[in-house]
């Protein structure tokens, strides 16, 4: 009897080859795949007591429309503090990043901080617009709902590029400014993390919205820190999660974009000036984002302010190191 053999066409094996890469790329996608989550899902991790949902209305500013939103808020501490203090966070990251100084604050002063829109469990604004004057729009009216006096506003990052515009946007509100490794001059593109760079690069951003290696947020998050070993996964956990909160990574693209020109060509810094209020600038010796450097610039462009290095701690020195970071502001903030 004759063998019959096999035969094998060229298209054949090309179709096989084609299929097992698509069978690869599937899996692969799979494997990342991050579509958003809803709030509702995140609450009951991520918003246990003290933390309070906040409605507020917002006028026609920056912009953008006339709007209402619910913030994700904590409000601890002594309720007849003469000066609270309102904490704000930096790009992709949420009041949680404050946890270790409000643990050591709350005992004796009254501690105020919030998810930015566009972060956390507060989640976008419909229209996407998120300027500096609605920012500060924001603060102001989260400072009428809760009725607070003049107060001590601390911003890390944007955040603290959020509190000084506020302190010249509506300077009766801000009795003095806190700046943790602030924003507000161009930056050097040195060592950006990915998930930055992801967000700021057209295309990628798109595909962001619906793929997200949880590595990419564990090598931005220890970017931004001095002593990556202290970065936890739990900690990972937190920015992975949130950041996948319904509309917030097109948010962080939108909010990046809509910065651009303002930051890279300067014209928030000429702003700087017109703080008035006195200010302690903190910053992390082994900030890569954000040079040190920049600390020196902010003392020079406002008038009362004192300035604090704290050589082994990064971006993020508040929530690297909360002991030794508050430590160093301690005294001022206690005046």
């Amino acid at each position: 009897m004759t063998k019959k053999h096999t035969q094998f066409s060229p298209l054949r094996v090309l179709a096989w080859l084609v299929g097992g890469l698509l069978l690869l790329l599937a899996v692969a996608v799979a494997s990342v795949w991050q579509p958003d989550r809803p709030v509702d899902a995140l609450t009951a991790k991520w918003a246990p007591a003290p933390s309070q949902w906040i409605s507020v209305d917002l006028p026609a500013v920056g912009g953008a429309a006339a709007t209402r939103i619910r913030l994700h808020v904590r409000d601890e501490g002594p309720r007849d503090d003469s000066e609270p203090i309102v904490l704000v966070h930096g790009t992709g990251a949420s009041l949680h990043t404050w946890d270790g100084w409000v643990a050591q604050l709350k005992a004796t002063r009254r501690v105020v901080r919030l998810d930015l829109p566009g972060y956390g469990l507060t989640g976008p604004f419909d229209d996407h617009v998120y300027s500096m004057a609605r920012y500060s729009a924001v603060l102001a009216a989260l400072a009428d709902a809760l009725q607070l006096p003049a107060a001590v506003y601390a911003g890390n990052s944007l955040g603290g590029y959020v509190v000084w515009e506020h302190a010249v946007r509506q300077p009766a509100r801000v009795s003095r400014l806190l700046l943790v490794d602030s924003a507000g001059y161009p930056l050097p593109l040195r060592d950006v993390p990915i998930g930055f760079r992801i967000a700021q690069t057209p295309g990628l951003n798109k595909l962001m919205q619906y793929v997200l290696p949880r590595g990419v947020i564990e090598a931005s998050v220890k970017n931004v820190y001095g002593d990556p070993s202290r970065v936890t996964p739990e900690l990972v956990d937190r920015y992975f999660e949130l950041t996948t909160r319904a509309g917030n990574r097109t948010a962080v693209a939108a909010s990046f974009a809509q910065r651009k020109v303002d930051t890279q060509t300067g014209e928030a810094a000429m702003r700087i000036v017109q703080v008035k209020q006195p200010t302690f600038i903190l910053w992390g010796g082994q900030d890569r984002l954000i040079p040190p450097e920049h600390a020196q610039q902010f003392k020079r462009d406002i008038a009362n302010a004192q300035v604090a290095v704290l050589p082994s701690l990064g971006h993020v020195p508040m929530e690297e190191d909360p002991v030794t970071s508050l430590a160093a502001v301690r005294a001022w903030l206690g005046r």
